[in-house]
């Protein structure tokens, strides 16, 4: 039975694909729980809308993150942090502070997107990445001082 998506289903597609599935796949699971409607010649039509705005805002979400990714390219961020007198942090450095400091400059980057590759543990320079949307990522510097 020919069937279109309208909600993305993990492993099958997203909304507006048309799929060929087992008829008691599509009676028992797939059209009572809302995902797919029968492919009709108006729902054809209706999907194949939807994919073209689909696609449309896709393509401006990549271009909204490449301009992210531009403006983020060579920026660094100041951290001051408690450290001895050898310049050893006492606590390492997360990436939630790193957000935090980059929401302090305008950008809105979640902690879960920023990559330390190692602890970050003394007083210096560092340069983390930042895991963007649609597979993008930039690197930005990080300057640690102590706050004495």
């Amino acid at each position: 039975m020919k069937v279109i998506l309208i909600k993305d289903v993990e492993n099958l597609g997203g909304i507006g694909d048309v799929k060929k599935v087992a008829d008691g796949y599509a009676r028992n699971f797939l059209i009572p729980k809302g995902y797919a409607e029968i492919a009709t010649k108006t729902a054809m039509e209706k999907a194949e809308k939807i994919k073209i705005k689909k696609e449309k805002l896709a393509k401006e979400d990549l271009m909204n993150v490449e301009g992210i990714a531009e403006k983020l390219e060579g920026v660094s961020v100041a951290i001051k942090a408690k450290a001895d007198e050898s310049g050893k942090l006492y606590a390492a450095i997360k990436p939630k502070e790193i957000s935090k400091s980059l929401n302090d400059k305008g950008f809105k980057i979640d902690g879960d997107k920023i990559v330390i590759e190692e602890p970050i543990k003394e007083v210096g320079d560092y340069e983390v990445i930042i895991n963007l949307e649609h597979g993008l990522e930039t690197r930005i510097g990080v300057i640690v001082e102590s706050d004495k």
